[in-house]
């Protein structure tokens, strides 16, 4: 699978870019697309027919949006793209705009980019990396963020506190697992089951880990139509709260959330999950 390393070129990235809106970001994301030779024009267009067809899901944490669609004619090759904006944005979401960063995701099918996903996904979820991200100078500075001693850890609840973590693991200690040979299921869930909806797994399985719970809940991520035929092989399914309205009443529980590189807002949806 590809790392993130080798989904962005130097060339797919801008600082600094001024936008007038919400398309005008997703015009500069995709722009770097087709300049790379990921895309076609065509894709930038999905990517913002995404956005107004599903909502604003993809603004997947504070201040940043994941643009993308399905994968399509329109992408040649899976592929990133990055634009920091001059100034935020409005995307629509309810807590997570304005927008500073967009990057921009082609991807050929459901499974090439996993890897970079979750290494993006734990990069964004570090504080500290995430300023280091805003503060780069240049492309070459952001890239060597990205690519640095500590861009492809794994690490584990880089929100919380020291002692936070370590209360956390403590109270998950004292919860029982499901059961020693029962396997749950849950979803997470997104418009195109290729972007976002990785992000969540990713923290999700974290969480998951962190509790010793991973031998017996399995984290799959899909998008709304098969979401809707699989609602009955899971106990929950999380997703944002654009998509949870798309979704209706299934028969599970669909769980909001907001931010999808939180550790801590995942982990306190799962408790409520299983009520521990």
């Amino acid at each position: 699978m590809a790392a993130l390393n080798d989904l962005l070129p130097k060339a797919a990235v801008r600082l600094d870019v001024r936008v007038a809106d919400w398309q005008e970001a997703i015009r500069a994301a995709g722009g770097l697309l087709v300049e790379t030779g990921a895309t076609t024009d065509d894709y930038t267009a999905e990517m913002i027919r995404n956005v107004e067809e599903n909502g604003p899901y993809l603004v997947i944490a504070p201040g940043f949006a994941f643009a993308h669609a399905r994968p399509s004619p329109a992408v040649l090759r899976t592929g990133m793209s990055w634009v920091r904006l001059d100034q935020p944005v409005e995307f629509g979401h309810e807590s997570n705009d304005p927008v500073h960063l967009v990057v921009g995701l082609a991807a050929e099918d459901s499974g090439a980019h996993t890897a970079a996903m979750a290494a993006l996904a734990q990069l964004l979820a570090d504080p500290a990396t995430t300023q280091a991200l805003q503060d780069a100078a240049d492309a070459e500075a952001l890239l060597a963020v990205l690519a640095g001693p500590d861009g492809g850890r794994d690490d584990r609840g880089q929100e919380e506190t020291a002692g936070e973590q370590a209360g956390d693991e403590r109270r998950a200690g004292n919860a029982q697992p499901v059961s020693e040979k029962a396997v749950h299921k849950i979803l997470t869930v997104c418009g195109n089951g290729v972007g976002t909806s990785l992000f969540l797994k990713n923290t999700l399985e974290q969480v998951l880990d962190r509790w010793g719970w991973s031998r017996h809940v399995t984290v799959e991520a899909t998008d709304t139509i098969s979401a809707k035929g699989k609602a009955s092989e899971a106990v929950a399914i999380l997703t944002s709260r654009e998509i949870a309205r798309t979704l209706g009443e299934i028969g599970v529980p669909v769980k909001v959330v907001e931010d999808f590189t939180s550790g801590p807002e995942v982990d306190r949806i799962l408790r409520d999950t299983y009520d521990v």
